[in-house]
């Protein structure tokens, strides 16, 4: 798929990782900000950042525990119902791949795969990264194993991230503006480990409004 075609609908770029809570957050919220504006002309196109490269190491399941309560108790009580981190990925690189191989097929496919394999992650509590559970998601969609094309992808995305700036997941970009995490405000703690957050949706429709 060319995601660059002539008379391609807007396209919202998210640089983000697959068990991030922010980002869970955020597809959420930008999904029911384009519905409540009747934005059908826009698309989500959800690009890699393996956070396991960019920090050296994979994510800590209680760190995200840890952010999914702090969310769920301050912004956003209806999600992370189910999650506990008994079943957290140890990579997120497959489902990435797999994701990637999704939006070769169209922004469609890729946009739902993007939503699905979280809410497998956040709402049921299933390790999106076995192979038996990635299987069955990709046979949903008539997708095979990702390739080593579809790896390649990923590599790709996370090194135009770095070059354009990502600062962390999610990261949104839409024609020359970009933001990271517009639906929140996050304030770190003085020891490091809780955070205070509370949502901003008038900054993400801000951003949303711009994306003509």
């Amino acid at each position: 798929m060319n995601y660059e075609h002539t008379g391609s609908p807007t396209v919202i770029e998210v640089f983000a990782d697959i068990w991030c809570p922010f980002t869970h957050v955020g597809l959420h919220a930008l999904s029911e900000q384009l519905g409540a504006e009747d934005r059908r002309d826009v698309r989500i196109w959800v690009r890699s950042w393996p956070l396991e490269w960019v920090n050296g190491k994979p994510m800590d399941a209680d760190h995200a525990v840890r952010h999914s309560v702090e969310l769920r108790e301050q912004a956003t009580p209806y999600l992370f119902e189910e999650f506990d981190g008994s079943h957290f990925p140890k990579s997120t690189i497959p489902v990435l791949a797999l994701v990637a191989k999704g939006y070769k097929v169209g922004y469609r496919v890729g946009e739902s795969l993007s939503f699905e394999v979280r809410e497998f992650l956040f709402e049921h509590g299933q390790d999106v990264s076995d192979p038996v559970i990635l299987s069955r998601i990709g046979r949903y969609y008539d997708l095979g194993p990702p390739g080593p094309d579809d790896y390649a992808t990923v590599v790709a995305d996370w090194k135009e991230g770095i070059d354009r700036g990502v600062r962390g997941s999610p990261h949104f970009f839409c024609g020359e503006a970009d933001i990271y995490c517009p639906s929140l405000d996050i304030a770190t703690q003085p020891e490091g480990k809780s955070k205070t957050i509370r949502g901003n949706l008038e900054r993400l429709g801000l951003f949303v409004d711009g994306c003509r």
